[in-house]
């Protein structure tokens, strides 16, 4: 691990504003070879490089294949050309009711309030995102308010992006309010990789906002590996879940980061110890740029048959994978 930085940032947004963002920096920092600067350097002109310090330091100095450096490392293969990886392999741009407001599942719509992230993973799906076609701001949010408030098939809303716990509490409040007074509306969903990458986002102020909800908040987060899941990680996941939030994770399966049953089942245990419900294990979309990550489907399902010969069955994900025009995410596992 690296070292502690001798100051500490006062709230999260200094801390974002410190985050990693030049390919040299991270391997000057992480003590890696010098010849991994140029590739990254060229990849992250393809989509940028932001890592925050938190991360940082939970990975091991001078390990090119640390697991979590592996996540956020820009390399030479996202230019590689694979057939059938595309920008858009779920036809989002099929999927809206509204600037910002996609509806791909019945009962349920979701949210693209931010393209802003604290980290930028190099799996992402939506890292072709057109983030600058969608609503920016307050009342640019009042379209996709108004498609809600006329679709009373709807019951619950995700708030995603980017990340939503990017926006600033007063936003939040904001928005939240305005959906709150939406009678039909009954759960919210939150999907977040904030406490797993900048745990400081989980203030006093964020679980207060949270637990004075009309609609029933759930927290997704999204960790990959069980290095992620300490320190101030664990603090911030524990908080949540003693704070009486449901709080369930996402991973995706991704080759030379979990794909072995010992990381996965670490994990889950790291997890299910916190109080943290494992939801759902994804196959990796197929995004360009990001086919390195591929992990054959084969060997998930025998990765998810061993977790089950290890672990209790609530501390099993499901293996899912997510198909355009599909009424719901694909069981891959029985």
């Amino acid at each position: 691990m690296i070292s502690t930085p001798t100051t500490t940032p006062v709230n999260w947004q200094q801390e974002m504003s410190r985050a990693v963002r030049e390919p040299a920096d991270l391997i000057e920092r992480l003590g890696l070879p010098p010849e991994c600067t140029e590739p990254a350097r060229r990849a992250a002109q393809l989509f940028p490089l932001r890592v925050p310090e938190s991360y940082l330091r939970r990975m091991q100095q001078g390990n090119p294949s640390d697991p979590l450096l592996r996540q956020v490392l820009p390399l030479d293969a996202e230019f590689d050309e694979v057939p059938g990886y595309v920008s858009d392999p779920l036809e989002e741009s099929d999927s809206h009711l509204a600037a910002g407001l996609l509806k791909k599942y019945s009962g349920r719509a979701l949210m693209i309030v931010t393209g802003q992230c604290a980290i930028h993973c190099r799996y992402c799906f939506r890292r072709h995102y057109p983030y600058a076609e969608e609503p920016q701001g307050l009342t640019a949010w009042e379209p996709a308010i108004a498609a809600i408030e006329a679709d009373t098939e709807l019951r619950e809303i995700l708030l995603s992006g980017g990340d939503p716990l990017m926006l600033s509490d007063r936003k939040l409040h904001w928005l939240t309010d305005r959906l709150d007074a939406i009678p039909h509306l009954q759960r919210l969903r939150i999907h977040t990789r904030l406490p797993i990458v900048l745990p400081s986002r989980i203030t006093a102020e964020l679980i207060s906002w949270l637990q004075n909800l009309r609609m029933t908040p759930f927290v997704v987060v999204h960790a990959n590996h069980p290095q992620e899941i300490q320190a101030d990680c664990a603090d911030s996941l524990r908080t949540l879940v003693r704070s009486g939030i449901p709080v369930l994770n996402q991973s995706v399966l991704l080759q030379g980061v979990n794909d072995n049953v010992d990381a996965l089942t670490e994990l889950s245990e790291r997890l299910t110890n916190l109080g943290v419900i494992p939801y759902y294990l994804h196959q990796t979309d197929h995004v360009a740029g990001t086919a390195h990550f591929a992990v054959d489907e084969t060997k998930g399902l025998e990765l998810i048959a061993e977790m089950r010969r290890r672990l209790p069955g609530y501390a099993v994900p499901t293996f899912v994978q997510e198909l355009p025009g599909e009424m719901h995410k694909l069981p891959l596992s029985p």
